[in-house]
């Protein structure tokens, strides 16, 4: 069973769900550090369901340490950032810090010799992806990242699978529909400063193109278009609350590959019952696929459906709690076996990388 957590805010969706655990206890063991964003409970949460013991906690600010605690009681909590990098018994360290620190933070990790596993974005530069590359490279370590719509969306996990088996043929167009709930007085001050968090298509972009990437089965793209702006916020000039992007891949038919559109908001209204009604429509050679992510709105709240028409018949699929969230046992073995099942290191610099270029884009073409 999946619980959903705090639905109507994106910035604390936390799935959990009974998953099978691929270890023993301790087989596994992981710390959490650097909770600035909510999205440190879902990495944990996955992380956990999957058979990972939680071992340590660091966080700079007490109160936020209190609340992750309560939430995994018998978490050891660290009085150092130092002191978790020296354990001995950590494979792996889950972070969600601001945005601009979590690249930095992720080369203390690799070179104190662990895995780093990180909330999207992972990076706010180009420098910092290059110097992340580097340090993979030098030490052998893996660099992950969250990339929650689609690693923890039912729906969205289901669609890959059938995608991969071929349900729908060759992928020809992925379209993304990202809307959020902006929710600003719960927001920290970071979140409207673009240079803490590198900009609307970095931050919720980073979502959409590795979606884009897994299903089209491209390795690299090329950047066409992108804008960001503040529509509607003048008392924050530092927040962009909308952004757009187009992609061709290297990957599929037609002029140089398969073709991606995203847009991406903090526009969803009060009335709706969850945090953004994310959808995707994905266009095959054989059939098509629509995503409901989160909620069909005004049929089902929560929910997590998938309508897949193919060469035969029409189909409406509720994935909600059917798959699991596979990828978070995936990572837990590929750290352990020094494996590439669950994501591999290229696809997920090639997807921060892809965003950073189109941020640079619409950033340039600013006033």
């Amino acid at each position: 069973m999946t619980i959903k957590t705090n639905t109507s805010n994106g910035a604390n969706y936390a799935p959990s769900t009974q998953a099978k655990k691929v270890v023993a206890p301790d087989e596994f063991n992981f710390a959490a550090a650097y909770l600035n964003h909510g999205h440190i409970y879902g990495q944990t949460n996955g992380l956990c369901d999957a058979g990972g013991t939680l071992k340590y906690v660091y966080d700079p600010d007490p109160e936020r340490v209190e609340a992750f605690v309560q939430r995994y009681p018998g978490t050891q909590v660290a009085a150092s950032f130092d002191q978790i990098l020296d354990a001995n018994d950590i494979h792996l360290i889950a972070a969600a810090a601001i945005p601009c620190q979590r690249g930095p933070i992720g080369i203390r990790v690799m070179r104190a010799g662990k895995d780093y596993f990180t909330d999207k974005a992972p990076f706010t530069s180009l420098d910092q992806l290059a110097d992340a590359r580097l340090t993979c490279e030098q030490t052998g370590q893996k660099y992950m990242v969250y990339y929650s719509e689609r690693v923890h969306n039912d729906a969205a996990w289901q669609a890959g699978e059938l995608i991969s088996q071929g349900a729908i043929g060759e992928v020809l167009q992925v379209l993304n529909i990202a809307p959020h709930r902006l929710a600003a007085a719960t927001r920290p001050d970071w979140f409207f400063d673009r240079e803490q968090y590198g900009g609307i298509l970095v931050d919720l972009g980073s979502h959409q193109v590795e979606q884009f990437l897994a299903y089209s089965g491209s390795t690299d793209a090329t950047v066409n278009f992108a804008r960001a702006s503040n529509f509607n916020n003048p008392d924050t000039p530092g927040l962009e609350d909308f952004g757009e992007l187009s992609l061709t891949g290297n990957i599929g038919r037609g002029d140089g590959g398969s073709s991606f559109y995203a847009r991406v908001d903090w526009f969803t209204p009060d009335g709706m019952s969850g945090w953004g009604d994310g959808r995707s429509f994905i266009v095959g050679s054989k059939g098509t696929m629509e995503l409901r992510k989160y909620l069909d709105v005004g049929r089902q709240a929560p929910s997590s459906k998938l309508f897949v028409v193919d060469t035969e018949r029409e189909q409406e699929l509720e994935c909600l709690d059917q798959s699991g969230f596979p990828f978070f046992g995936q990572l837990i073995l590929d750290v352990l076996n020094r494996t590439e099942i669950a994501m591999t290191q290229a696809h997920a610099f090639k997807a921060a990388e892809l965003c950073l270029q189109a941020q640079r884009m619409a950033n340039a073409g600013q006033v």
